[in-house]
C-alpha cells in the first residue's frame, strides 16, 4: 500500500485519468473528490463487499437452480 500525506485542496493522480482531491477535512474525517471517467466504478468499500456477496449468492442460487433442472 502507498501512503501518501496530502493537505485540503491538494490532489493525486492515478493512471493519467482519476483525480483525488482532497476537500475538507474536520477531526477524523476527510471529504474527498474523486474525477473519473463514467465507465470507472467508484463504491464505498462496505457497498462493494455487499455487491460482492449479493454477487456470489446469485451464483450459488443459480448453481444450485441449474444442477435442480439437472434432475429432471
Amino acid at each position: 500500500m502507498l501512503a501518501l500525506s496530502r493537505k485540503k485542496n491538494e490532489a493525486l493522480v492515478i493512471n493519467n485519468d482519476i483525480e483525488i482531491t482532497i476537500l475538507d477535512i474536520r477531526g477524523d474525517q476527510v471529504k474527498i473528490g474523486i474525477s473519473a471517467p463514467k465507465e470507472v466504478p467508484i463504491y464505498r468499500k462496505e457497498v462493494y463487499l455487499q455487491i460482492q456477496e449479493a454477487n456470489k449468492e446469485a451464483m450459488n442460487a443459480a448453481e444450485n437452480l441449474e444442477a435442480l433442472g439437472n434432475l429432471f
